[in-house]
């Protein structure tokens, strides 16, 4: 059986590979964090969609730890990508509490410094039940 990696991958357009993108979003962007991550974001209203970069530190682990965990990084976005706020610049950094944390705990954690960052976006198809329902 065959596994198509691309299926599962943050599609180009969504990625910031760039040193120079990554200092510009750490000199000009804001930052907020909790004990497991630190959202850095910068807007940029150039771009019709978000971009996301995530950085691992080598404190964390040794390089098979910080790919896994880069991978389920990038994960939790992608399958959220449309909650994200568009037109900005993401990095998203991950700290050495994240070693112990499960899939579920590690996805609620970054939601949480993202909405703190007040850049998540609400359940629109949940605004839309309720005004059905009046």
């Amino acid at each position: 059986m065959r596994v198509v990696w691309s299926a599962y991958l943050v599609e180009k357009t969504y990625r910031l590979t760039k040193r120079e993108d990554f200092n510009k979003v750490y000199r000009y962007g804001k930052s907020m964090a909790n004990q497991q991550f630190v959202l850095y974001y910068m807007p940029q209203p150039k771009l019709e969609q978000f971009r996301l970069g995530v950085s691992v530190s080598k404190k964390v682990g040794n390089a098979v730890v910080r790919n896994r965990l880069r991978r389920m990084m990038k994960e939790i976005v992608r399958l959220n990508k449309d909650r994200m706020t568009l037109q900005y610049d993401y990095i998203l950094i991950a700290r050495k509490p994240v070693l112990e944390m499960d899939y579920q705990a590690m996805e609620k954690s970054i939601f949480h410094v993202i909405r703190k960052a007040s850049l998540y976006k609400k359940d629109s198809h949940l605004r839309n039940q309720q005004v059905n329902r009046d």
